[in-house]
């Protein structure tokens, strides 16, 4: 299980993140773009993705990681459920979502495990 925090530290820890109000949501966004938002009381993070890494991702397990069920998760919007995912596969799915709104030569830095 991944609180809120962890999350956040997660996140501020790639290259020239900030962290944002977003209507009711914390943002974390790279040059003023969201790669990813976290609605605390649903222990709930919402990301960015590829299409191909979104496919990817969501093969694992539907519980922990899902489309948003709209026009948005046909965007590549991702629901992942912080009660049940681990560290390292949060960590890999952020860097994902950054990679995927980060400026290339910012994306070039973050390598995956």
């Amino acid at each position: 299980m991944i609180n809120v925090e962890a999350f956040r530290q997660i996140a501020l820890s790639l290259p020239e993140v900030t962290e944002e109000p977003h209507f009711e949501k914390t943002s974390f966004r790279i040059n003023k773009k969201i790669f990813a938002t976290a609605v605390p009381e649903h222990s709930r993070a919402t990301v960015k993705l590829s299409p191909s890494d979104q496919d990817i991702f969501c093969t694992f397990d539907s519980a922990i990681i899902y489309p948003v069920p709209n026009k948005w998760g046909k965007q590549g919007w991702t629901h992942v459920n912080l009660q049940a995912v681990h560290k390292e596969m949060l960590t890999e799915i952020l860097k994902a979502a950054y990679c995927e709104i980060a400026p290339k030569h910012l994306a070039a830095l973050i390598t995956f495990d």
